[in-house]
């Protein structure tokens, strides 16, 4: 490991132990190690060893991986591309198959119609609208969401969001299988060449 990536582990362990309200005599006993050890790993006056982590990482209810990675910008900051297919845009706001199972957007809609049937699939969408107006078609209902409300549904209910009296933006986050729903149109026009 790098110095620097060294520290940020060191923080990392120190962080969660005292995240979870454990002393280092209390996480020495979970990983086995003397509570001397552990202090002289958080304070940098012991080299981190890998057959010290794994059992650390276990103590801690986290993974190897996620405790050594590194931290730079890019595990942060999101530059989204907007994807426009048919009336709407969309900018992913998360990361491909993110690990908590959700994907963020934010979504334009410049169409006042659906274009097809309503979708059904399994699981649950929320959204929040940021301007102007969403007509969300609910099975047989038609719900208007103003700017500032939010909404939320099970996606097993035929549905689709268009716009109301003019262009809306929406931020919406969805589960995987929403994601899968609502996601290949656009990742069709991603893939396409300019």
């Amino acid at each position: 490991m790098t110095q620097e990536l060294d520290a940020v582990v060191r923080q990392r362990i120190r962080g969660l132990r005292l995240a979870k309200g454990w002393t280092l005599d209390a996480l020495a006993a979970r990983c086995y190690l003397s509570p001397s050890t552990l202090s002289r790993i958080e304070t940098g006056h012991r080299r981190v060893a890998l057959d010290q982590l794994v059992p650390i990482a276990r103590a801690l209810g986290t993974t190897l991986d996620q405790l050594v990675e590194p931290a730079d910008d890019t595990d942060v900051v999101i530059r989204p591309q907007p994807h426009t297919v048919e009336g709407m845009t969309m900018w992913l706001l998360s990361r491909e198959n993110s690990p908590q199972g959700v994907t963020v957007a934010k979504m334009r809609f410049e169409r006042e119609e659906p274009l097809d049937d309503l979708r059904v699939h399994p699981g649950r969408e929320w959204f929040t609208v940021l301007s102007g107006t969403v007509r969300l078609r609910l099975g047989d209902r038609t719900i208007i969401v103003p700017e500032g409300d939010a909404a939320e549904f099970s996606t097993m209910i035929p549905h689709a969001i268009c716009a109301h009296d003019g262009p809306v933006e929406v931020l919406s986050i969805m589960d995987h299988a929403g994601e899968r729903a609502h996601m290949p149109s656009v990742a069709t026009v991603a893939e396409e060449p300019a």
